[in-house]
């Protein structure tokens, strides 16, 4: 690890609450000045290289490397000239107008005669041009020696510079095939305009408006620029493959972003070409192994994208799904997300393998509660810890409501409420590798006198604390190598908040991880080469160091092999005998859970009705709101289950929830119609499908 590295990770110490107050803006001892400044900056007509130091240095640098090719690029221009000139003179000597002409209209032989003759009229002209040109030349010389000559010969090349200047559709002016074009749209912005018309990004008469010139960033070039009227960033986006192609680049050098915020809009996009692959060279060790201790509210380092950024991951009030087929790199992705978590003393951990290996074998030291096992008396045990943790958040919450509002603002854990041990409200992440094996057993278990099978029994109680835990500071991170709709509940998926999706077989997995329609977004994991150990897709819950507004990133995360893996745990396990909070399986108390199996009487709030999907999705979207409103828009519901929009109403409509046009008033006052559904549908359809 380079001392670049060790510095981006610092000790923790407290942690205090504060506000960001931004002094940069210069202070103008005359108020038309501040005014003058003021429209400089903001002014489009003013070029962005006389706003910005950093653009102005590139336009500096370019413009040096324009002198210094000028000389280099007049001679090309010459030789083109000299070239084209050429193919004229032959054209024009050996009529081949007046031949092309005769013989479109089948009388070449009738014409014959004319055109030979005219044809050694033009010799005989080319000829005394010739001639003339001699003696003038000749002349020129006599009168004014040398420099008339010089003079000439300037004249004469500026005339074949001119024409054989690069000219679009000119014969001879351009290459029948472009070439790479990884490197010359740097040079000339024409290229990349070509580039984007050729992935039919934009159409034939359409130009791009360069906003930031290229400039070097990292190992690659980036640049941002505008795109037509009514052309919008996510179709790039979608179509960086085509646009790859376009520039000659393979699709993984290639990073494509929509500008948001304040400085952009939905016809900005933000361009990086690398100069190579940027996954081929050896993976970064963690940065956490310079780091003493951690706080488990800062976002844990989770990687880095093509560009070099670290990309860090928040856990705390979220979740985190990795899928991934076998060795790509799943449970390395997962114990990232848990070194974090494992350097603060105050959390608490509740550990899951059931790949039964020896990968997590070291989280024993640190853990509350660990096992590592596949067989059925280790999903009945996973169905205790389930069941404990459900009692913990109500607990919680009833204790929330307890405290007053200096101490408990809001009904959430507060970073001084999760170190105070009379609270006894840790942050608690629970890590399960391997996730289909509980979800998909069958193991018969009696709850309140009925039998279920414990993968569903599982399944609903990982929905519940997904949607209830992480305001109580539970976090959830599931890792499996089998991304089905089968294996993973879509109403669990639904509540999932991050998810990270390395490697999968095709587009329908990468989408159950990712969610519905990602890969129409231009994020498709199963693209992604096998040779890229460690590179996923990521979908962050919040701001993940590359912006809070990014969809999803490529990353590839961190090394973490298991000496570094044992090492940061031993610290773990050192930092809580030190803090006293070494509890549970680490501490030697490995006792079973306090509630094995909850009843279904005493937690039907936590259970509920056991309803279809997506109806319970609904349900568990609307909540309290399922009782207060009439009426729900498709869209609405749509957008914040991440569902299709055809199937989803297909199914609603097969649940007796049939979608109807209502009107709703928009956020400008005024009333439009749109379609969507009745609550009484969907509290009938509950009351039809609940069992």
């Amino acid at each position: 690890m380079n001392g670049t590295e060790s510095n981006e990770v610092v000790d923790v110490g407290p942690v205090y609450d504060g506000e960001l107050v931004d002094e940069s803006e210069a202070q103008y001892t005359s108020p038309r000045l501040g005014r003058f400044a003021s429209w400089w900056l903001r002014s489009p007509r003013v070029p962005m290289w006389l706003k910005d130091r950093r653009q102005a240095r590139q336009a500096a640098k370019d413009a040096a490397a324009a002198v210094l090719r000028s000389p280099w690029r007049y001679l090309l221009a010459v030789c083109r000239g000299l070239l084209a000139a050429a193919r004229w003179w032959r054209r024009w000597v050996t009529v081949r107008d007046f031949r092309e002409a005769a013989e479109s209209s089948e009388k070449l032989a009738d014409k014959f005669t004319e055109i030979r003759a005219l044809t050694l009229f033009r010799w005989k002209v080319t000829g005394a041009v010739m001639v003339a040109s001699a003696v003038a030349v000749a002349l020129v010389a006599l009168v004014y020696g040398h420099r008339g000559l010089w003079i000439t010969a300037g004249v004469t090349s500026l005339g074949l510079a001119i024409l054989g200047r690069r000219r679009d559709g000119a014969p001879g002016r351009k290459a029948v095939l472009a070439g790479p074009r990884s490197l010359s749209w740097t040079m000339d912005p024409q290229v990349l305009v070509d580039a984007f018309r050729d992935a039919k990004l934009i159409g034939k008469d359409e130009l791009l408006r360069l906003v930031e010139r290229a400039t070097r960033v990292g190992d690659g070039w980036a640049i941002t620029v505008d795109l037509p009227a009514t052309r919008k960033a996510a179709d790039v986006i979608k179509n960086r493959e085509a646009l790859a192609s376009a520039l000659a680049v393979d699709e993984v050098q290639l990073i494509a972003e929509r500008v948001r915020g304040n400085g952009g809009h939905a016809g900005r996009v933000s361009m990086w070409v690398a100069d190579s692959d940027p996954y081929a060279k050896p993976p970064l060790r963690t940065p956490l192994l310079a780091a003493q201790r951690w706080d488990a509210w800062r976002p844990v380092p989770f990687g880095r994208d093509a560009r070099d950024r670290k990309v860090d991951l928040p856990l705390v009030w979220t979740s985190l799904l990795v899928g991934a087929i076998p060795r790509q790199g799943k449970t390395f992705a997962a114990r990232l997300a848990a070194a974090g978590l494992i350097l603060d003393p105050h959390t608490r951990l509740y550990v899951a393998d059931f790949k039964a290996g020896k990968d997590w074998d070291a989280a024993g030291k640190v853990a509350h509660r660990f096992m590592s096992g596949d067989e059925a008396e280790h999903v009945v045990t996973l169905v205790g810890w389930l069941a404990e943790l459900v009692a913990e958040v109500q607990g919680r919450y009833r204790r929330m409501r307890e405290l007053d509002d200096t101490v408990c603002p809001e009904s959430k854990v507060t970073p001084a409420m999760s170190r105070d041990k009379s609270l006894n409200m840790p942050i608690t992440a629970v890590f399960i590798d391997e996730v289909q094996v509980p979800l998909e057993d069958r193991t018969p278990i009696e709850v309140e006198g009925k039998r279920l099978a414990a993968g569903d029994y599982i399944g609903e109680l990982l929905t519940w604390l997904a949607k209830k835990g992480p305001a109580a500071g539970i976090v959830l991170v599931l890792a499996t190598q089998r991304p089905d709709s089968k294996t993973i509940p879509s109403g669990l998926r639904a509540v999932l908040g991050s998810r990270f999706a390395l490697r999968v077989m095709d587009w329908r997995d990468s989408n159950i991880v990712l969610g519905e329609q990602m890969n129409t977004r231009g994020y498709d994991s199963s693209r992604l080469l096998a040779s890229h150990k460690g590179v996923g897709i990521l979908r962050p819950d919040g701001e993940a160091q590359a912006g809070a507004d990014v969809l999803a990133l490529t990353v590839r995360t961190y090394y973490m092999p298991n000496e570094d893996w044992r090492e940061l745990c031993g610290r773990g396990r050192a930092l809580r005998e030190a803090a006293g909070t070494l509890t549970g399986h680490a501490a030697g108390h490995d006792l079973p859970p306090a509630t094995p199996v909850l009843s279904i009487g005493s937690v039907q709030e936590v259970r509920g009705p056991v309803l279809p999907e997506p109806l319970a999705s609904v349900v568990a979207y609307l909540g309290d709101d399922l009782d207060d409103r009439e009426f729900v828009p498709t869209a609405e519901l749509v957008d914040a289950l991440d569902v299709e929009p055809n199937a989803f109403g297909r199914a609603m409509a097969d649940l007796g929830c049939s979608s109807t046009r209502d009107r709703i008033t928009g956020d400008d006052g005024e009333a439009r119609r749109v379609r969507g559904f009745r609550t009484a549908d969907i509290r009938a359809a509950m009351s039809r499908d609940g069992r």
